[in-house]
């Protein structure tokens, strides 16, 4: 059975591929992408996340699937005149702890019938939510939690991305019934040392499917 974590997030562009890195550093994990959207714009999340958290070959998974389109899965494989199944997608044998960052978040669709919440549940790791700190995040990030539960998937606990915001976090806490694992701010620059310090806010957590 896989231990780790499955990255999602509240939004595109959330912060999910730092938290990943930063998840992976402060963990010893292995990192797998199964579906990276974007290659014809650079995105390479794999070789970002090997970069940040300094991960060594045997850390490192190829994604399961690889799309130029800057688009949800089931769109960029479309362009492609292909489909992808989560059946396909085979999950990497590691014995350390697995971060598992998914493409977009939890509704986004992977094909025709499924979606990232089935890949999560496919998988059976818990989920760490990425949301925005800013104006509009509990409502963004409490409707996330409600998809999660109402699937019956595992919740291991939210990082808020963004300038700190106190009553953000303790609504998000108070009626999300959750943990917020750690607050990180945005960064300047992206960098390994910035990643290193951000790995040092998170909890040391037992980190089980």
């Amino acid at each position: 059975m896989l231990r780790g974590v499955f990255v999602t997030g509240t939004d595109t562009g959330v912060g999910k591929t730092v938290v990943s890195a930063a998840l992976c550093l402060a963990w010893g994990a292995a990192y797998w992408k199964p579906l990276q959207t974007g290659a014809v714009d650079g995105d390479d999340d794999t070789a970002a996340v090997t970069h940040l958290a300094a991960l060594s070959p045997e850390q490192v998974f190829a994604p399961g699937r690889v799309y130029g389109e800057p688009a949800a899965p089931e769109r960029a494989a479309t362009l492609e005149g292909t489909e992808v199944r989560i059946s396909s997608l085979t999950p990497p044998q590691t014995s350390a702890p697995l971060v598992v960052e998914g493409a977009g978040g939890l509704l986004v669709p992977i094909n025709a019938d499924e979606t990232m919440a089935d890949l999560m549940a496919a998988l059976g790791l818990p989920a760490v939510v990425v949301a925005r700190s800013t104006l509009g995040t509990i409502n963004h990030t409490l409707l996330t939690l409600e998809a999660l539960r109402s699937r019956g998937l595992p919740l291991l606990g939210v990082v808020m991305s963004g300038p700190p915001s106190a009553p953000n976090r303790e609504a998000i806490e108070r009626h999300g019934g959750v943990r917020v694992l750690a607050e990180f701010p945005r960064l300047d620059e992206v960098t390994p040392a910035e990643v290193a310090r951000l790995a040092g806010l998170l909890p040391d957590l037992k980190v089980t499917a």
